[in-house]
């Protein structure tokens, strides 16, 4: 147990933040196991805050998200296919 004044509050402090992320993870695992394609974009925004927090590691995330986006294809995750430009045409050098 603590002794001195700031070690109590220090105590306190981690318990409390010990209470938050834990709620937050189990958030983020329940989301992880009811996706669906209506609702990818906002597990993937549940799955960066985690990664802000440092709940879990930012290579964790990517690997996360690149899975859901793999999965659903969505915007967030994926870049649009777009078709490629047109090349201009070639101008051939004008002989004199």
């Amino acid at each position: 147990m603590p002794i001195t004044k700031s070690a109590k509050k220090s105590l306190k402090v981690s318990e409390s933040k010990r209470a938050h992320n834990k709620v937050i993870k189990i958030e983020l695992e329940k989301a992880l196991r009811k996706v669906s394609a209506s609702n990818v974009n906002e597990v993937i925004s549940k799955i960066d805050k985690a990664a802000k927090t440092h709940l879990i590691s930012k290579n964790k995330a990517a690997r996360l998200k690149s899975r859901l986006a793999k999965k659903f294809g969505t915007s967030k995750g994926v870049r649009q296919k777009t078709k490629p430009a047109e090349a201009p045409a070639k101008k051939t050098p004008k002989k004199k």
